[in-house]
């Protein structure tokens, strides 16, 4: 049931995917779509965006570089990577993607300073990273003769809403959220390129302003916290979705912006010993409650083109 339930949900885009093929000018690649949950099958929440010559991590969590080269992707080719907000699970992965893509065989081969964008607190966290792996540096250096360029730290923050990154067409705005009242700062990112956007909504409750920002997106990425009813009477599996966007909430996001394609990501999915977690067709119902176009519940490696023509979507690498 749950394969025919993905299957029927993601038909129509992947018919259309032959038509825009995999070498578009604009892809999206979901590398991780969990939250902290330790899952064999959806590593930590990570997304890759490939605009024209310019290739963006958005968030860093456990796995990234894995996954990274499942697809063949480098992680020395990152020209940027970019933080929503410093819950453990988004930059986890920090650290390997920064040190191993130093490394030189094929997978690493950083030349050039590890470039960060994230809101206000970027810039201690890589001091602090610098710090915890100072003698992994000192002895790389040294013994493997990597390059020290390679391993260098550049870090731009930002403290409200604004364009961070503009180069070779890709402009990246980002646009605060409301992932609650302490859990700030907290951010999502608008991409365009050369008439095309896409917006990942990082983790947030349902939010106005990725509303605002959201509106006309050729791609919607969201984010998703569910739980069955009886479970939410526990007050701490209450607070956790009070964090996160419930599936009738996003389909409310989906509905006032009107993407060509709406996925959800970050699929937070709560359970016990007693009461399973909801199933991807009760989070469906759910969100056929306030929405009724194009959805794709995302999986890792699943890769978005987007196209004038619209979004096609295939996956990439490897099992």
């Amino acid at each position: 049931m749950l394969r025919s339930l993905k299957l029927a949900l993601i038909a129509a885009c992947l018919s259309a995917s032959a038509a825009f093929g995999a070498e578009s000018d604009f892809r999206v690649t979901l590398l991780g779509t969990a939250s902290p949950s330790p899952r064999p099958d959806r590593f930590g929440p990570s997304t890759l965006v490939e605009a024209g010559n310019i290739r963006l991590l958005i968030d860093a969590g456990r796995g990234v570089p894995i996954r990274l080269w499942q697809m063949r992707v480098p992680m020395g080719t990152i020209d940027a990577l970019l933080i929503t907000h410093y819950h453990s699970d988004h930059v986890s992965g920090v650290p390997d993607v920064w040190l191993t893509g130093w490394l030189q065989p094929p997978f690493g081969q950083r030349r050039t300073p590890f470039h960060v964008i994230g809101p206000t607190g970027a810039k201690e966290l890589m001091d602090n990273l610098q710090r915890a792996y100072a003698a992994d540096v000192k002895i790389r250096l040294a013994d493997e003769k990597n390059p020290p360029e390679g391993i260098a730290v550049k870090v731009d923050e930002f403290a409200a809403d604004g364009v961070v990154f503009d180069k070779d067409g890709v402009r990246v705005t980002a646009f605060e959220v409301d992932h609650g009242d302490v859990i700030k700062p907290a951010y999502g990112y608008r991409i365009d390129y050369r008439g095309r956007s896409v917006v990942i909504s990082g983790d947030t409750r349902f939010s106005e302003n990725l509303i605002r920002h959201g509106s006309g997106a050729d791609l919607l990425i969201h984010e998703l916290g569910a739980a069955k009813p009886e479970l939410l009477k526990n007050p701490a599996m209450q607070r956790i979705i009070d964090h996160h966007t419930t599936p009738r909430d996003v389909g409310r996001v989906f509905d006032r912006t009107r993407p060509k394609l709406a996925v959800y990501t970050h699929i937070v999915r709560l359970s016990n010993a007693t009461i399973p977690e909801p199933s991807l067709a009760e989070i469906l119902a759910e969100t056929r409650e306030t929405y009724s176009g194009p959805l794709v519940f995302g999986e890792d490696l699943m890769t978005f083109d987007v196209s004038t023509r619209g979004v096609g979507v295939y996956r990439s690498g490897g099992p």
